[in-house]
């Protein structure tokens, strides 16, 4: 994932594209969205030198075959209370969480350069728990280590996300659904859209598939899909 991003987070530019695209239609939203998160995993321009294996993550993984597995039912959503943390226990994954917006290309402003660790919750959308689609992206690698969503393409169904939230409560979410979606098979709603209406859903997006050096960029994204299964304190 390209670390050319500066960290403007809670500027006065980031503020002003958050509530700028508060403001715009739902399907305004969605083009808008769905074209900053392409610029976020194509500007790679300048950081490959130190990297030489084609793929990022364990892209593998999301080609291997389904399994049969029962899922809980749906927790009804939460009151909306923003995400501080980010727990992925299979993955030992636990990372604090940071709003972002867009920035001043109307791409979706990614974690803050030299953080790989930072999970960024798009802050315009749904929050964590409440009934919607929460997004939320991280970087796969940096010049020289792997960084926080390096390996979510692993995650299985069944598997438990949780966000600790800044109301005391604790969302847990069950992943059902990991998708590796290629530039020409791309569909914003697919990747974003709510799966059932009604829901608390979340989804957890990074870079994938191969790095292809003549177009200096990533050829896919890793989406995981997860849904609100339960709740703690």
């Amino acid at each position: 994932m390209s670390d050319r991003f500066s960290d403007r987070e809670g500027g006065p530019a980031h503020r002003e594209h958050v509530s700028g695209t508060r403001r715009l239609p739902a399907g305004v939203t969605w083009a808008v969205l769905l074209l900053g998160l392409w610029l976020w995993g194509r500007e790679v321009t300048d950081v490959r030198h130190a990297m030489s294996a084609p793929t990022t993550g364990d892209v593998a993984a999301v080609g291997r075959p389904p399994e049969v597995v029962e899922l809980p039912p749906a927790a009804r959503p939460l009151k909306g209370a923003r995400p501080q943390r980010l727990d992925i226990p299979d993955l030992g994954v636990q990372a604090p969480v940071v709003a972002r917006g867009l920035d001043a290309r109307g791409a979706l402003d990614p974690p803050p350069f030299g953080q790989p660790g930072i999970v960024g919750w798009y802050a315009a959308g749904a929050k964590p728990g409440a009934a919607g689609t929460a997004l939320m992206v991280g970087h796969a690698d940096t010049e020289t280590r792997p960084a926080v969503f390096h390996r979510i393409s692993s995650l299985k169904p069944g598997e438990t996300v949780r966000v600790i939230r800044d109301d005391g409560r604790v969302a847990e979410f069950t992943v059902d659904d990991v998708r590796l979606l290629t530039r020409e098979s791309f569909d914003a709603h697919q990747a974003y859209g709510p799966r059932e209406s009604g829901r608390a859903e979340l989804r957890l997006i990074t870079c994938g598939g191969t790095f292809d050096r003549a177009t200096r960029s990533y050829t896919a994204n890793v989406i995981v899909s997860a849904y609100l299964t339960g709740t703690g304190l």
